[in-house]
């Protein structure tokens, strides 16, 4: 039964009382999770940042060639009408308007969850989703930074962040020790090693120094991940992060020689070793990409601006691309169906 689809199981409780109690444990629910991760229960799932008519719609497609599997129309809550995706783990999307408010939703067993509201708001946020497998809790994290410059006068007051945990439905707040612009805060966070990460300018007296910030869901401390050795350098434009295939990448974009911008990847072989860093590719583009992300096969999904702005999905075993027609500007990220939110409380079924 753990093999089932999330519809078919959601189907069996209403066979009997004893068949639902069962399916409803948190045994159940994580053994079917772990039981539905494998390649042919890898998807995609993307939502445009603007919003038709008749309200957002996120669509679901294979993780390999993007090909549209189904569309899902979006809860009837106003809330949703003004709601942006920003992260997805283990089938939870997390999503949150320009008020704020924060919904976690499992569209495989139509359930969601309002955050209860955050303690402060505050101009420039990033944002981070992801499971904690010391307690098999979900947790939710908001940096709170101010956009200092190296000009700005020290000493500055240091960022914090608030965590929620769906265990306790509530938020914390924990310092963060360090001072930090967070870059590329609108995209994804990856989710690597138990620990989620930015990149980030830390202020170091005079000057900035870009490295990675992390944060270890289970411990709830940051810590600071140096780049691979050669990644900054004076032709990279833009940087971003990613998870591949399980392992932090660092992906750079800047100018080339025989292509108008080349994208370099590197990718941490042992997570926490800076000396494992190991450059895998170098992708030739004839636009400037805007990195997007990556499949669970691993191929590269990108926009791509040459003459009109494109996606553009890049095989990284044959280094093939495709151009997988898809409402632009879109958030991406993987998806894979659960049962989770099954048996929490307070949550709205639809």
């Amino acid at each position: 039964m753990g093999r089932l689809s999330a519809k078919s199981v959601m189907r069996l409780r209403f066979i009997s009382k004893s068949l639902d109690s069962s399916i409803t444990t948190p045994n159940f629910i994580s053994t079917h999770l772990n039981n539905n991760k494998d390649d042919d229960h890898r998807y995609l799932i993307h939502m445009p940042l603007t919003f038709s008519s008749n309200g957002p719609v996120c669509t679901i497609a294979f993780d390999r060639t993007f090909d549209t599997i189904s569309e899902l129309q979006i809860p009837n809550e106003s809330f949703f009408n003004r709601a942006y995706l920003f992260a997805s783990c283990n089938g939870l999307l997390c999503l949150y308007n320009y008020r704020d408010v924060i919904y976690l939703w499992n569209p495989s067993i139509r359930k969601f969850k309002k955050l209860p509201h955050i303690l402060e708001k505050f101009n420039n946020v990033a944002h981070g989703f992801a499971y904690c497998s010391g307690n098999n809790d979900y947790k939710v994290v908001r940096i709170l930074f101010d956009c200092f410059f190296s000009t700005v006068p020290l000493p500055l007051p240091l960022p914090e962040a608030e965590v929620y945990s769906l265990s306790s439905d509530s938020w914390r707040r924990v310092k963060i020790p360090l001072l930090i612009n967070v870059r590329n805060f609108m995209f994804p966070t990856p989710l690597v090693g138990g620990a989620l990460h930015w990149i980030a300018d830390f202020i170091e007296g005079p000057e900035n120094h870009m490295k990675i910030l992390s944060f270890d869901v289970n411990s709830e401390t940051f810590t600071v991940l140096a780049l691979p050795d050669g990644s900054n350098d004076a032709n990279t434009s833009r940087a971003s992060l990613a998870s591949f295939k399980g392992k932090l990448a660092f992906l750079t974009w800047g100018n080339a020689e025989k292509a108008s911008i080349q994208c370099s990847i590197w990718v941490m072989r042992e997570y926490g070793e800076v000396e494992s860093w190991n450059k895998l590719f170098v992708l030739p583009f004839d636009g400037l990409p805007y990195f997007i992300v990556f499949t669970e096969y691993g191929s590269l999904l990108t926009w791509c601006m040459n003459q009109a702005l494109k996606t553009v999905l890049i095989d990284n075993k044959t280094v093939q691309k495709k151009d997988p027609a898809i409402q632009l500007p879109s958030v991406v990220v993987t998806f894979m169906e659960s049962l989770v939110l099954l048996d929490g409380a307070n949550m709205v079924s639809y």
